[in-house]
Formats: C-alpha cells, structure tokens, sequence
C-alpha cells in the first residue's frame, strides 16, 4: 500500500473522507425535514423552497463559496459572532466540511423526498385513526419505510462532498494538511510539472471511491423499487 501511495497522500485521503463524512451528517437531518416537506402534495411555498434547495446546483460553486466567506467568515455577519464564541470556520478544515455539505444537500434530498412520495398514504392514515399523533406517525411509519431512499441520499451526498473543489477553495484556500481534500490536492499537483504521477495516484483514488459510492447508491436505489412494487 505505501508503495502506491505516499503518507502525505494518505493523509490527503483521510481528510478527505473526515470531511465528506461529517459534511453528510451535517446534512441530513435537514435533508430529511426538507425531503418531507417537499412530498406533501399541497405545501404552501413548495416550488419556492424546492428552488432554495436546489440553488447550489445551479449556481457557480464559486458563488457559493464566496456566498459561505461572506457569512460564515471572520468578518460575516454569522462568522463574527461565531469567532467570537471560538468557532472559526475559515481556513479549517470544518469550513470544508460546511461547503461540502452545502454543495451535497440537494443531492441528499432528492432520493429522500422520492422515498416520502412513493409511501403508501393509508399506513399513515390507519395510524391516525388509532390515536397516532404526527410525530409519532413520522418516527414509526414514514421514517422507517423511507430508509432506502435515505440511505441512498446519504451515498450521493459523501460522494458529492468528496468530490468538492470551488465552494471549497474560496471559502477555505487550499491549505496542505488542514483544507486540502482531494480535488484540491489534484489541482496543484497538475500545476508543477513534476506532478503528475502523484496526482495520477489520487485520481485512481477518487474514481474508485466514487464508483463505489454510485454502486451503494443505486444497489439503494434497486432496493427501494423492490420494496415499493411488493
């Protein structure tokens, strides 16, 4: 193993990784909130906020880098109070984490809010006439019956996250050992002329990665059409 990569490319690795999983737990619990609220058919707002969610797929992820520096940086109207409190988010690798999970949010709630709209509404249904109240109904019935749709979510999500280059570069820099994750490590190695190699190393690296992201999602994914049509 370390004849095919070097320790500081395992580290780049692992950070990597620690990032894109954290970025995907952050995530998720708001993921799930939105994935629910967009499958009721009569919400108010619905199209308002499914275009909210699904903004940082459309815009330049530079936008939204410099969107995260103006608030959550030392200086933003978010980031200074956070300062204040010890929390910095700029230049650390929990900065990279946020823009990643920014980034990878829309792709975790698609496969949730599919996974909502395809229950069958009479479980909920009976549920309530039985005395259910709302909140159990979601922890009992909806949350158990989406968990394909939600495993899948999560998948997409890190994948996503680990892939992640220009929200992260403008809100974080690229600094070696601390905010530089993979696609960041490729593209300075693909700079200095002596490189390449390394740089060859840690994109066979993340194809494999991410290939095996995408096959968990849609073995998830097969799953769920499986559960649905029983």
């Amino acid at each position: 193993m370390t004849d095919f990569i070097s320790p500081e490319q395992w580290q780049i690795v692992l950070l990597s990784l620690k990032v894109a999983a954290v970025a995907m737990l952050a995530s998720l619990p708001f993921a799930i909130i939105a994935g629910r609220l967009l499958a009721r058919p009569k919400l108010r707002g619905k199209t308002l906020l499914s275009a909210l969610v699904h903004l940082p797929l459309v815009l330049p992820p530079v936008v939204t880098g410099y969107v995260l520096l103006l608030t959550f940086g030392r200086r933003g109207w978010i980031g200074s109070w956070l300062d204040s409190l010890g929390l910095t988010f700029t230049f650390s690798w929990i900065g990279a984490a946020l823009a990643a999970s920014v980034m990878a949010f829309p792709l975790l709630v698609r496969p949730i809010r599919l996974a909502f709209e395809t229950q069958n509404a009479r479980f909920d249904e009976m549920a309530a006439t039985l005395g259910a109240g709302r909140f159990r109904r979601f922890g009992s019935i909806a949350l158990p019956l989406a968990w394909p749709g939600i495993l899948a979510g999560m998948v997409l999500g890190f994948a996503k996250a680990l892939g992640e280059f220009g929200a992260t570069i403008t809100f974080v820099s690229n600094i070696p050992g601390e905010t530089q994750t993979l696609s960041l490590a490729i593209y300075t190695l693909l700079q200095s002329p002596s490189g390449d190699r390394a740089a060859l190393t840690l994109i066979i690296i993340s194809i494999a990665l991410s290939f095996l992201a995408i096959l968990l999602s849609e073995w998830t994914m097969v799953a769920m059409e499986r559960r649905r049509s029983r």
